[in-house]
């Protein structure tokens, strides 16, 4: 079993969660939970796999857990 992290919003206007697979060309799909999301997500990338050109390019350049910090009034 493979394990990719996936990167989730929710757009403000449509409702739905929008996610993709960073470095993974085409590895992206919405759902209007994240259960579907992430199901939707899977069945993406089962197909992806599938393909025997398929090339994974990712860099990570930095992770971090860190937070920013904004003052606005």
């Amino acid at each position: 079993m493979k394990t990719f992290t996936a990167i989730a919003k929710r757009d403000p206007d449509t409702k739905f969660y929008v996610g993709y697979v960073s470095g993974f060309s085409g590895a992206h799909s919405q759902g209007e939970t994240l259960d579907e999301l992430q199901e939707n997500l899977r069945e993406v990338i089962e197909m992806l796999l599938e393909d025997e050109d398929l090339v994974f390019e990712t860099e990570i350049y930095r992770y971090t857990t860190d937070c920013v910090s904004v003052n606005h009034e």
